[in-house]
C-alpha cells in the first residue's frame, strides 16, 4: 500500500457545475502513472469508500495519458450554494484522497 499523496504532484477538486465535483490526480512520473492505470487503483470503490458514496453518485473515472492523470466526477452532496453547504466551489474536496493509500 502506498499513499496517494506520496506519488501523486497535484489532487485537487474543483466545480463541475451546481451538481458536480470534479477531481484530478496528476503523477509525478509516467511509470507511477501506468501502474497505478494498469491496476485501475483509482476506481470506483476507492472512490465509494473515500467519499461515503453509492455507485450511482459516481459520473466517471478517466485515466487520461498525456497528463499523467486520473480525473473522476461525483454528484455533490448539495448543489452549489444550497443552503447548508459549505464548500460552493468544491476547491476543498480532495482532502479525503490525501489521506487515501492505493495498493500498487
Amino acid at each position: 500500500m502506498v499513499k496517494l499523496i506520496d506519488i501523486a504532484r497535484v489532487i485537487r477538486s474543483k466545480n463541475s457545475g451546481p451538481f458536480e465535483l470534479t477531481f484530478d490526480i496528476i503523477f509525478k512520473d509516467k511509470e507511477i502513472y501506468e501502474m497505478v492505470k494498469g491496476k485501475k487503483a483509482i476506481n470506483s470503490e476507492l472512490i465509494k469508500k473515500l467519499y461515503k458514496i453509492s455507485e450511482d453518485k459516481i459520473i466517471g473515472i478517466y485515466y487520461f495519458d498525456p497528463a499523467l492523470a486520473v480525473k473522476f466526477t461525483i454528484v455533490r452532496p448539495l448543489p452549489a450554494g444550497h443552503l447548508g453547504e459549505t464548500d460552493i466551489y468544491g476547491a476543498q474536496q480532495h482532502a479525503p484522497l490525501l489521506i487515501a493509500e492505493i495498493d500498487l
